[in-house]
Order: C-alpha cells, then structure tokens, then sequence
C-alpha cells in the first residue's frame, strides 16, 4: 500500500537533510509529511553558547547562531540538499537554561522555573551550499505553577528520564502539560521546531504540494 502522505509531496527532488539527533524534530518533520535524512552535526554548543554570551549576544541571537552552525556543519559535507539546523534556548530571569545531564539536576531546574514565567526561544535555519539561505524565530511565554519539592519529585518518577532531553526538564505534550497555568505561543516551538514557518518554506521550494 503506499504511503498516503506521498500524495503531498511536491515536483521537486532536492534531498532535505536534519542536522540533529533530536528525535521529537524528526518526528514532527515526519509526521508532517516531510522526507528527511539524519546528519547530526558535530558543533560544541555550550562553548558557542558562552562566547556568544559574553560579547552580549540575546537569546535569540544564540540560538539562531546556534542553529545556524549546526545547518552549514553538514551543508559543507551535503551542498547539493536542504539541510536544517535548529536549536531551541530558555531564559528565566536573564539565566539561559541548559537540558540537565541527569535527575538531580533536572529537579533543580524545575525548581528554579516554579511559579515563573519563562520564555523558549525555537529557531530553525536552512542552508543550501554552505550558506544560510532562510531562518525563522518563534517566542513562547511559559507560566509555570508553583512546585512543591514532593511534587516534583513525583512528576520525575512519573515522566521518567526522558524529560532531559528537555532544555526546560518538562515535555508539554505529555505529563508536563500538568506544569503549566498558560502557555502563550506556538505549540510546536515549545517541542523544539517552528514548524509552520519551515513548511511554507518547503512548500515554496516544491518539496510539498502547494
């Protein structure tokens, strides 16, 4: 049987390539209908992110650049493709955020964001050639209910350790939508993507049906 979502796609037969590992892009791209190829990119993002913040870029300047080493990282080694790079930055209180490297610090991250409103920053850059040729930044404001240690503990035991492979140590479209009082923005940059942007940009490429 073939694939329904093939009747969407577009003339054009320029391979589209995801400079990242992360599977919650790959997921959305796909169950978008998008056909895409895996190339993580080797860019050491905590020591871009430092530099960057200390020559006083802002947040969306950082993930932009961010987003945008990763894209020309695999466009040099695939000229020929669509190649997206993305990244996703959170910042409460003038602090960015970084995804925790296990539970305790997970926890701590949650309780620093209790009873806060945050925003997360998703940018997406595509390059072609090895060069930037389209990039799209989407804001979400974030208001998180207050926390009770118990509570985040059980939300922990709940969720799992997939929660850090979150910057923010929660997956909204799962038990961390219990987190929440309100969520002001696009749904899918909070999972790490400005999806709709992305579409119309293939779309205009003819990559997708118009």
């Amino acid at each position: 049987m073939s694939d329904p979502k093939a009747l969407l796609k577009g003339p054009a037969e320029i391979p589209i390539v995801l400079a990242s590992g992360s599977r919650f892009r790959a997921e959305m791209l796909r169950a978008a209908g998008v056909e895409i190829e895996i190339r993580t990119a080797g860019v050491d993002e905590g020591s871009v992110r430092d530099s960057l913040g200390a020559e006083g870029a802002d947040t969306e300047e950082v993930a932009i650049a961010l987003a945008e080493l990763k894209a020309l990282s695999v466009s040099r080694k695939r000229p020929e493709a669509f190649v997206i790079g993305a990244d996703q930055m959170l910042e409460c209180n003038g602090v960015w955020f970084e995804k925790p490297v296990d539970r305790d610090h997970a926890a701590a991250t949650l309780q620093a964001l209790s009873g806060r409103t945050h925003k997360l920053i998703s940018a997406a850059v595509v390059a072609k050639g090895g060069s930037r040729i389209w990039h799209s930044t989407q804001s979400v404001t974030m208001k998180m209910r207050p926390l009770t240690p118990d509570y985040i503990q059980a939300y922990l035991d709940a969720a799992g350790p997939e929660v850090q492979n979150s910057v923010g140590a929660y997956q909204l479209e799962g038990l961390g939508a219990q987190l929440f009082h309100a969520v002001e923005g696009d749904y899918f940059s909070v999972l790490g993507l400005p999806l709709l942007p992305l579409l119309e940009f293939i779309r205009t490429h003819g990559l997708l049906m118009r």
